[in-house]
């Protein structure tokens, strides 16, 4: 029987339910009930539907590791528990196998972990992508772009450490394959109001407080900057430090984090200097003064923070300080310039602080999409993720809350169509009847904002462009008449606000119904802020500065291009942003993440239902789970279905052969299932209500526990046999075993017996035949002992014979011989006296020759060439003798001193010997060159890169390269040349250059000449005649002038077999040109210490003084 895969789903082992559309009963408090149950058992996901509800669990879980990622890799949706990585698998595995684009939409408020879940979402896509150097940086580089952008979008607010302040579209872009190419940011709304103003307990943003915490000191000092938080104006000091922040850390992650998106040095600093200018444009204060005509103007107090802020963008301190204080206003031919009052000096430096702050975050969006955009125009697959504020209802809410609630109705509409359409294309694809769902459309709403005509946006617009006198008050008067009739507006002189009960509603306020709840705008700050109005002359002073990136951020401010149409108002700008952001979201397939905080102590396990019940209520949670209720409450995939319920029928149990829609039919008939609780789609069995698949999940509980006590009762059993098996087997075993113990036994025995008894008559036969074999050999012993007895006795008599014949013969050859020498003493003497003094004479000096040669061998000195020890002569008549030994031994031991050299080394100690024959007690200078190594190659011009020109332009080997000083012909002075000898020329070049000033053929070098004094000058003459010698001999200088005139000698010599004159001499001539000049060395103390100088004395006389 095949193994049964297991698999698994959401509905095993579920904490609460784990799709609030299965939820029974559907009301808020069950609703919240099952949210805080999962939340307590660490669930901090639910499903409705498709839709992730995310709770922020203010804490670390172990739910996001690599392990993580690998389990929900290619997972279906519902097969595991609810997560955030299912959702975005589900997003990539349509996105890549189904060429559908798509986008993720993370809503929620502040501090219910948008931000963490956008970064959750795009590191699971990094993680399931493919691999590769050019992948792997587009997604590093994908993934660095977002601890830049939220330094300088992001802020501690009273409800989240790292709120975004800006709303952030990013599309990432794929090949057919799959792999991320790039990337492009969109922005929405900086609340750049932040940067001169924050709330209490609130920070600025923090790219602020991480510069100033971060930075070298030398890096600030570049900056005007100092570490100290209160020297700073726009900077909130009651919360200027965050528990568990650490500013420089980040500071130096969003330094690492630019680098690696594509950020240039320059660029990165050009950043800085504009956050610096920002920060400092805040401690600019101004002082009233009054003016001869009456009318009041400002003054700056302290000119030194404007002086640091025009240095750090190059703008003129005059052109700036005249912007904060005049306002130039032109209409058409003419200009009407205006002094500004300190009020309106103040707002000017705010509005210039604001504007430049908010169009340097676009400049960095728009750089970093630059650096992430996809390099290839093949076609690409599309992922949006969305992370926007949430609904936002605070005690004072103003235009900003009215932008951002009018983005969220925007998306709720958009939520409710697609989710719509969704499940009308889901039905009409399975072949299901569509039912009409109930709902509430926000159309009504949307249409009461953004109206062209007659809702709040134009009516903002159009009291912004009116001339005369626009104040908060008259807006609100104009929105009084249009919009008084309208069901979802409100305000003490509207039809709808029933104002003589409501007290609630101040004068200067008016309440909008939203989706999510009722909201009161105070219109205070509405028109400022609606027209984000910037004074033409701070922008046109921006324009002039000589930063570059100031320069580009203000390019209305260039007079060339002077535009005297009003630019488009925050609110229109706002307004076709959403539009353009709706357009996008409708061409892709929805995904959801709905966050949920649950508590505004921003800590772990609390649950505050009261908040939950308000952010379900505005998200539309509850009318998100009727919808998509509305008409079947559940589908799954006949595979899936008749998998997971197969063994509640006979006859699909344990496997069903035929297709999976007949067992499923065969299956719900089994169960008597009524057909109105379901339908049968094309690919899905669709469940109406929560009730059926609870029943079917009981159902299939009880059978898997009968299922498993039949698997028990039955393995149980088998167990018994197996074992009963197992035990007969052994029993067999062990028996035959121990009868083969026993007859192996009892065959030991035998044959230990039969063994015993062949030893013992073996060794019987054997002691029998020792003791014949004995006898026989004392018999053999006692005949050998007499014979040999015998011839003992036969030897010695013959011995004692042999001895007295010999002593006989030896006494007879003794006095034969004594008489033989009697005979020749006698004869002897007769010629004695004649030749004994020659013989002693020559026999005396024999014996002296051989001690003089021992003792010679003994006293012999060492066997260097240099060593002129020799041992004293002994005697006179060796006089000759001994110095002609001594001249044989040093030739000898210097042959054998020479056959130790290389090569090169015999080719140096020529060349030694060569300078030696031509300047020993010659020239002063030659007893400081003998140990001086003549290395030739000073300059290695093979290795040296600045000297490549010149290397290819000598094909020669080079013999000898060093720097000279050649004298001028002129005034004496010297300058640098290279000195080249190569096989056949003599070459001069610059020293700089390496350019080649003169060549000569060592053909036309006649003689060379040089002093005998200590100094290094020396003159090259060339033959009279040759081209060479047009302009004249050389006349040089150099600390090597022994090695070279050497070198220069020896190559002559090898080349033209003709030895090279060296002239020595104090005085010689030198041909300059058509001139013979004597070049005269004389003694005398000089101003330059030991360096000798030369000086042109007359047109024939050239001075060198040697010290």
């Amino acid at each position: 029987m095949a193994k049964m895969e297991v698999k698994t789903s959401l509905l095993d082992d579920m904490i609460g339910v784990g799709d609030m559309v299965l939820l029974e009963p559907l009301n808020e408090d069950s609703f919240i009930n099952n949210l805080k149950k999962r939340f307590d058992h660490n669930e901090v996901y639910t499903y409705i539907g498709s839709v992730v509800i995310s709770i922020n669990p203010y804490r670390s879980l172990p739910i996001y590791t690599p392990e993580k990622v690998e389990e929900y890799r290619n997972r279906n949706f519902y097969e595991l528990s609810p997560h955030i990585f299912a959702l975005s698998d589900e997003a990539y595995r349509s996105l890549r196998d189904q060429d559908k684009d798509q986008c993720i939409l993370i809503t929620g408020e502040s501090g219910a972990g948008k931000t963490e879940a956008s970064k959750l979402v795009m590191s699971y896509v990094a993680a399931v992508c493919g691999k590769g150097a050019e992948v792997n940086q587009v997604k590093e580089q994908l993934l660095q772009s977002n601890p830049v952008l939220e330094a300088f979008g992001n802020a501690k607010t009273v409800r989240n450490d790292n709120s975004s302040r800006f709303g952030k579209y990013m599309d990432i872009e794929f090949d057919f394959k799959g792999d991320p190419l790039g990337g492009v940011i969109s922005n929405y709304l900086l609340e750049k109001s932040r940067v001169v103003k924050q709330p209490r307990g609130e920070r600025n943003f923090h790219i602020f407080y991480q510069i100033l915490s971060g930075a070298s000191e030398e890096f600030l000092c570049k900056l005007k900057l100092e570490k100290d938080f209160s020297r700073y104006n726009y900077l909130g000091l009651d919360s200027a430090t965050v528990n568990g922040v650490d500013d420089a850390s980040n500071f130096r992650t969003v330094r690492n984090a630019m680098q690696i998106v594509g950020f240039m040095d320059h660029e990165t600093q050009s950043v800085f200097e504009v956050v610096a200018a920002v920060l400092k444009l805040g401690n600019i204060e101004f002082k009233p003064e009054s003016r001869a005509n009456g009318l009041d103007e400002s003054k700056i107090k302290d000119k030194n923070e404007l002086k640091e802020i025009c240095e750090l963008t190059g703008i003129d301190q005059s052109v700036l300080e005249r912007a904060f204080s005049f306002r130039t206003v032109e209409a058409k031919q003419e200009k009407v310039s205006t002094t500004l009052n300190v009020a309106q000096a103040y707002y000017a430096r705010d509005a210039l602080a604001k504007n430049l702050y908010s169009r340097l975050f676009s400049w960095l969006v728009t750089r970093i999409n630059e650096s992430i955009k996809a390099q290839t125009k093949v076609r690409k697959k599309v992922m949006g993720v969305l992370d926007i504020y949430g609904f936002e209802i605070f005690e004072d809410n103003s235009f900003e809350q009215f932008i951002i609630n009018y983005c969220n109705e925007k998306l709720q509409q958009i939520f409710i169509e697609l989710t719509l359409k969704e499940e009308q294309e889901e039905y009409i694809r399975e072949g299901i009847e569509w039912t009409h769902i109930e709902y509430f459309n926000n159309a009504i709403i949307c249409d009461l904002i953004e109206n062209n005509q007659t809702g709040i946006l134009a009516m903002l617009d159009e009291e912004c462009l009116r001339p005369g006198t626009v104040t908060d008050d008259t807006f609100l008067e104009k929105l009084n008449q249009v919009c008084a009739t309208h069901q979802h507006f409100e305000s003490r002189m509207s039809k709808c606000s029933r104002f003589l009960n409501d007290t609630s509603l101040p004068h200067s306020c008016f309440r909008i119904q939203h989706y999510a709840g009722k909201v009161m705008y105070q219109v205070e700050g509405f028109v400022d802020k609606n027209n984000d109005l910037l004074y033409r002359d701070l922008s046109q002073a921006m324009w002039k500065a000589n930063h570059s990136l100031i320069k580009a951020l203000f390019p209305e401010g260039n007079p060339a291009k002077i535009n005297l149409k009003r630019p488009p108002t925050a609110g229109s700008q706002f307004k076709a942003s959403v539009a353009t952001l709706m357009k996008n979201l409708q061409t892709k397939n929805p995904n959801y993440i709905r966050c949920i905080k649950p508590n505004d102590k921003k800590a772990a396990h609390i649950f505050n239902e009261a908040l939950v019940c308000h952010q379900i209520r505005y998200l539309g949670l509850l009318e998100n789970v009727r919808v998509r209720r509305a008409g079947y409450a559940f589908r799954q995939p006949y595979e899936a279905c008749l998998e997971r319920y197969k063994m509640l029928c006979k006859q699909t149990w344990p496997h069903w052969r035929g297709p999976a829609r007949a067992g499923v039919e065969v299956l719900f008939n089994e169960l008597g299932i009524p057909e109105e609780e379901f339908s049968f789609g094309r690919s899905k069995i669709f469940i109406r209500n929560p009730r059926t698949l609870f029943k079917l999940e009981d159902l299939r509980k009880q059978r898997l526990e009968d299922l498993a006590t039949l698997i028990g009762k039955i393995y149980r059993g088998w167990k018994c046999r197996t074992r009963f098996l197992l035990m007969k087997k052994c029993q067999i075993v062990i028996a035959s075993w121990y009868r083969r113990y026993s007859q192996q036994k009892k065959y030991q025995k035998i044959k230990s017996s039969a063994i015993t008894v062949q030893s013992y008559i073996r060794g019987w036969k054997a002691r029998k035949l020792l003791r014949e074999l004995k006898h026989l050999k004392r018999c053999n012993e006692a005949a050998t002992v007499i014979a040999a007895y015998w011839h003992g006795t036969q030897a010695r008599r013959e011995l004692r014979r042999l001895k007295d014949e010999a002593r006989n013969k030896h006494a007879v050859a003794v006095i034969w011989a004594f008489w033989l020498g009697y005979k020749v003493r006698r004869e002897y003497r007769k010629f004695f006296r004649a030749n004994a003094g020659r013989k002693i004479y020559e026999f005396t000096l024999q014996r002296l020759m051989q001690k003089y040669f021992l003792e010679m061998k003994n006293k012999m000195p060492s066997l260097s060439p240099i060593d002129k020890n020799w041992p004293a002569r002994p005697y006179l008549f060796l006089d000759s003798t001994h110095k002609e030994l001594k001249r044989i031994f040093h030739l000898w031991r210097c042959k054998k001193y020479r056959d130790q050299f290389t090569d090169q080394q015999k080719l140096i100690y020529e060349e030694k010997l060569e300078a030696s024959e031509l300047f020993k007690d010659k020239k002063a200078l030659y007893p400081a060159s003998v140990g001086q190594p003549f290395q030739g190659a000073y300059l290695e011009i093979s290795e040296n890169p600045k000297y490549k020109k010149l290397k290819d332009a000598v094909d020669e080997k080079i013999i000898i390269a060093e720097v000279v000083n050649k004298i001028n012909r002129a005034n004496g002075k010297a300058a640098s040349r290279i000195f080249l000898l190569t096989k056949n020329n003599v070459l001069l070049a610059d020293q700089k250059s390496g350019t080649i000033k003169s060549e000569v053929p060592l053909g036309d070098v006649t003689k060379v000449s040089m002093s005998s004094q200590n100094d290094g000058f020396f003159a090259v003459h060339l033959k009279e005649g040759s081209e060479a010698a047009s302009k004249g001999d050389f006349l040089l200088s150099s600390d090597h002038v022994i090695e070279m005139a050497t070198k220069l000698y020896r190559t002559t010599l090898s080349q033209t077999k003709q030895k090279l004159n060296i002239e020595i001499s104090d005085e010689f001539l030198v041909q300059f040109k058509q001139d013979k000049v004597c070049v005269k060395f004389i003694q005398g103390s000089q101003k330059n210490g030991n360096i000798p100088t030369c000086k042109r004395k007359n047109n024939r006389l050239l001075e060198v003084a040697i010290p």
